[in-house]
């Protein structure tokens, strides 16, 4: 019977690609290209068209959304790209970390072939799979990994580990990403085994702790961010969309070209400054 890997993100597809040729197998693999841990997810299985909006809005003006990017039609080839892998007799592998975003990709996964639990599989990673000492990840109080960071060898380590997902543990993925969707926060935090919901309010009150009166780069707040234990992975195209959120609340002032960290600056706004 065939065999079809699942992973989140497209970084994480491409390194499980590279370990699945270096071992002489040719089975597909897809990335399921949503960052599950943001953003609002009711409706999420029914209307593609509620994330894609969602994203639009982060990706507004980012450095990575050049060429701008067609995320309603990218949202819509994966809802079909589940709806077939719902319909086919195909085994499939979930490869997920220890973050929030892979354990929900898990958890909806789950949920979509919860009729045919004999099918799902998984491997699962954690920080003890990742040997490069110099890792960023190593250095994080949550010590919270996603697939993506790992290099196709030690991807290719991991190869015989595939093991199926027992049927009452899929039923209980599946109940909990229901009740994540009906819960519909505007971030997950993952600790524990459990999810509990937070908000954007809370990422911009860590932003403005960081700006000062003085000029900064954007980027130094940024990779501070990414590296606090929020419950969940920030990305910089999140914090990125933060900061403009917040400068058009007049909460900071951002000065530079917008289209890349290096050129951009941020400082707390003051109406008795100038620029």
């Amino acid at each position: 019977m065939s065999t079809i890997h699942l992973t989140n993100g497209d970084v994480a597809a491409d390194s499980l690609r590279t370990a699945l040729q270096q071992a002489g197998r040719a089975e597909p693999v897809e990335a399921l290209r949503d960052d599950l841990a943001v953003g609002p997810l009711r409706g999420v299985d029914d209307t593609p068209a509620m994330r894609a909006e969602f994203w639009q809005r982060v990706m507004d003006g980012s450095p990575h959304d050049d060429p701008p990017r067609d995320l309603l039609r990218e949202f819509n080839d994966q809802a079909a790209m589940l709806e077939q892998i719902e319909a086919a007799d195909t085994q499939v592998v979930v490869w997920h970390g220890e973050s929030s975003a892979d354990q929900l990709t898990l958890r909806r996964v789950c949920y979509h072939l919860r009729n045919s639990p004999q099918r799902l599989n998984e491997v699962r990673l954690s920080i003890r799979d990742l040997t490069d000492p110099n890792a960023a990840a190593h250095h994080r109080a949550d010590r919270a990994t996603s697939v993506g960071m790992f290099a196709p060898g030690a991807l290719l380590t991991r190869l015989p580990d595939v093991a199926p997902i027992s049927v009452l543990r899929i039923s209980r993925l599946a109940l909990e990403w229901q009740e994540v969707k009906q819960a519909n926060g505007e971030t997950r935090r993952w600790r524990d085994n459990t999810f509990t919901s937070g908000t954007f309010g809370e990422l911009d009150a860590l932003i403005l702790e960081r700006a000062s009166d003085a000029w900064q780069p954007a980027g130094r707040i940024a990779a501070q961010l990414m590296m606090t234990d929020l419950g969940f992975l920030v990305s910089d195209s999140l914090v990125l969309w933060r900061f403009r959120e917040l400068a058009a609340s007049g909460r900071v002032s951002l000065r530079g070209d917008g289209s890349g960290w290096p050129a951009l600056e941020l400082r707390t706004a003051l109406s008795t400054c100038s620029s």
